[in-house]
């Protein structure tokens, strides 16, 4: 067994207080330029990053020691703060910790050596003021040994139960079976196509129709791939929380049919979904869950193990009996568990916390993408960063004296740069005297911003107990921002939207193309899948979101008949923005026919709110003896339930919806619960300066093979929602529906071959 030194201390030497009080830390990047400042000052004969490693039993730990110094038998542990003041309030465990790991590599080194005892230093640098703050302590050989005995003892009694569970994990994997006794139609060829996928170590995208049982078409075959491959965890990761629900209900099969299976499996939650004590702060002088965290932390831990599936539920019932915090201890399980299950963001954000774990502990792991046709655009916001001037106004009205000076600066820079976007009127793009795009990066203006950043950086480092929201605020988008700008290149946009009046505006980072930051993420894993209704071309998907060369493709057959889904085309009616309002009429007449022969519930799907309320209001006045129920501008979750709590079986009526809103996808109304769709729309995203901008940009960054900027940055996305909108009519073998696409185009070659071909309605496969 092995373990890295930081792994080992982290388990076996933190204790005390959960601190998680914003404190400005340096960068990755400052943290090593620190770490080669300190080792420039000492002499000729000093070492740097020194390999160590030692047996205790059958646990091997390594790891690499900052520096040594020979000539003063020194050993170095260098931290790199912020603020002279941040040491003296340094929580003692934090210190606590430190030395645990300089011991580890201290005992490390005096066996290696030879050495009867050794100096250790932990050397705190301030990468400010450039100053060195250092604690040094000579301990002997045989006092280091017993420390390192103490802490690998702690480590071995979990890692021999971990050894012991990830044996029994994988022999039972290696004889799993499928917990529906037999698969649906073109469940099998999903199935059998992420198994080889695993087993070759490739990425797959699955296209595969709404109601073929998915999630549990994915996780079966891909838990049967891990002990072949030794894959260590599996990551599935959704854009939404039903996509959770259904990966924990596929974790409630399996176990349903294997109720001994030793399968972990752990549900991440949001941090505001999850606290206890949102009133708080994370420290244990203000939240009762955050005090003696550390020190609980091992029996919550252990008592875990007696009940392997963590739910939020779960979570939250192991931290309340051990008076832990909720949030954090899912983040602590997740070390442990052999199925996560959580948002694309845990994986694939800059920060992801799942991806540094991969790193850190050199996991080998699988990745499941739910509704991956949501990637792209989630992917997108990931990686944009913006600033809005008033905000910084305002911030610099009530800011402290000493940030006056750097905001003044950032100010000035951000008007001089709003002057030359306005002069000369329209700009080469064609884009709108509010709205340019810039032909680079504004160099003064991110300039400012970087030394306003770093000023407030500083300042939040020395007054820690002084909460203001809105310099905390701007510091985090600031340091995306500029995080932002050492990466930026033609995958993305620079942009800046101005106010009516032209005194201030908006400054964005806008990513176009995720590929350049995904790709990394990619080569990361082991094995991805990436499964959806709606991946239709796939060309699209692979390019934009960087996926490798080798990237399979299935289009799995659906289980349904052609027979069960009446499709109509209304040839004959335009929804584009200049007929919406000859559209009504018609379309109120085809609803109203449409009920009339077969009394039911229906959803109608339209464009925007405005066309939705004036085709719902004409259909009242024209059909009062229907019941009708609207989506309306920002539904809470209760009154999205109360929505969908109107379809009841054998009830009638027509509910009206956004098309790509909360009701157009991630909902199941089987049976005659919901007998039929409208989708009055082509669902093309609203022609506007920002997406003509993206459409241009596409037109020069994909492949002929692809597709045009139009259909990247319109068709494509816009028939996504409408299929996963009709994909809401039939949800089991058994249903039988009726979907009218309502609009000229979808009578068009090129829209029918975007949609299943289970259809019928002549589309291709895809390329």
């Amino acid at each position: 067994m092995n373990v890295a030194v930081r792994t080992l201390c982290a388990f076996t030497a933190k204790t005390g207080d959960l601190d998680v009080r914003f404190t400005p830390a340096p960068t990755a990047l400052e943290g090593q330029e620190g770490h080669a400042a300190v080792a420039a000052r000492r002499g000729a004969g000093y070492q740097r990053e020194i390999s160590l490693s030692g047996q205790h039993g059958e646990l091997r730990v390594r790891g690499r020691a900052d520096g040594f110094d020979p000539d003063r038998g020194r050993l170095e542990e260098i931290k790199t703060h912020r603020g002279a003041g941040a040491l003296a309030r340094q929580p003692a465990n934090h210190r606590a910790l430190h030395w645990a790991q300089a011991m580890i590599y201290g005992w490390l080194l005096c066996e290696r050596d030879g050495r009867a005892q050794i100096e250790l230093a932990l050397v705190y640098f301030d990468i400010g003021s450039r100053r060195e703050t250092v604690f040094t302590r000579t301990l002997d050989a045989e006092t280091l040994r017993q420390h390192f005995v103490r802490c690998c003892e702690a480590y071995l009694a979990w890692a021999r139960s971990e050894q012991s569970h990830r044996s029994a994990r994988d022999a039972a994997l290696a004889a799993l079976r499928f917990p529906h006794g037999d698969f649906r139609t073109g469940q099998r060829p999903l199935a059998e196509a992420v198994f080889r996928v695993a087993r070759a170590g490739r990425t797959l995208m699955a296209q595969a129709p709404t109601g073929i049982g998915k999630t549990i078409g994915t996780v079966f075959p891909l838990l049967r791939a891990l002990p072949g491959q030794q894959i260590d965890r599996v990551f599935f990761l959704t854009a939404k929380t039903s996509g959770r629900a259904l990966a924990l209900d596929a974790v409630a099969a399996l176990r349903r049919a294997e109720p001994a299976l030793p399968l972990r499996a752990l549900e991440l939650v949001a941090r505001e979904k999850a606290c206890e004590h949102p009133d708080k702060a994370c420290h244990g002088e203000s939240c009762p869950l955050a005090q003696g965290f550390y020190d609980r932390l091992p029996e919550a831990r252990a008592a875990a193990l007696a009940e392997p599936v963590w739910d939020r539920a779960a979570v939250r019932a192991l931290a309340q009996a051990h008076r832990v915090c909720p949030y954090y201890l899912g983040q602590e399980l997740a070390h442990w568990a052999d199925l996560v299950i959580g948002d694309y963001n845990h994986f694939l954000d800059p920060s992801a916390m799942l991806h540094a774990l991969t790193q850190l502990h050199g996991w080998r792991v699988a990745l499941l993408l739910d509704e991956a046709h949501n990637l792209v655009d989630r992917a997108r916001l990931m990686h944009t960063g913006e600033l809005d001037q008033i905000r910084v106004r305002g911030l610099r009205r009530t800011a402290p004296k000493a940030l006056r000076k750097p905001l003044d600066k950032l100010e000035r820079a951000w008007k001089a740069l709003n002057a030359s976007a306005s002069d000369g009127g329209e700009d080469k793009t064609g884009a709108t005297p509010g709205y340019r795009v810039l032909p680079a990066l504004p160099d003064e203006l991110m300039g400012a911003l970087q030394q306003a950043a770093t000023a407030v950086l500083d300042h939040l480092a020395e007054h820690p107990t002084t909460v203001d929201a809105g310099l905390q605020g701007f510091l985090f988008d600031a340091l995306h921002l500029t995080k932002l700008a050492e990466s930026f290149g033609p995958h993305s946009l620079c942009d800046l939207s101005r106010s009516r009046d032209g005194r201030t505006s908006v400054l964005c980072l806008r990513n176009v193309v995720p590929a350049p930051f995904l790709g990394p993420r990619w080569a990361a894993a082991h094995t991805a899948t990436l499964f959806s209704a709606t991946l239709q071309p796939p060309a699209f998907h692979r390019e934009l979101l960087g996926l490798p060369e080798r990237t399979a493709w299935i289009d799995v057959d659906s289980p349904f008949e052609r027979s069960q889904l009446d499709i109509h085309i209304a040839r004959d009616i335009s929804t584009r923005w200049q007929h919406r309002e000859a559209s009504v009429a018609p379309i109120v007449a085809r609803i109203g026919a449409q009920h009339a022969e077969r009394p039911g519930n229906y959803l109608a799907f339209f464009s925007s709110f405005d066309y939705l309320d004036r085709v719902a209001a004409a259909f009242e006045a024209a059909h009062p003896e229907v019941p009708v129920w609207r989506q309306a501008r920002r539904m809470s979750e209760a009154e999205q339930a109360d929505f969908l709590a109107r379809f009841v079986a054998g009830g009638r009526g027509v509910g009206f919806a956004v098309l790509g809103g909360a009701f157009s996808e991630g909902i199941d109304l089987p049976g005659d619960r919901l007998i039929g769709a409208f989708i009055a729309t082509l669902g093309l995203p609203q022609v506007n300066p920002v997406n003509e901008q993206i459409r241009q940009r596409l037109d020069t960054l994909v492949s002929q093979d692809t597709g045009s900027g139009f259909d990247c940055a319109y068709l494509y996305p816009g028939l996504q929602k409408v299929v996963q909108a009709a994909g809401r009519v039939i949800r089991t073998p058994e249903d039988r529906g009726v979907v009218h696409l309502i609009d000229d185009r979808f009578g068009r070659a090129e829209v029918r071959a975007l949609l299943p071909r289970w259809w019928g309605l002549g589309a291709p496969p895809g390329r």
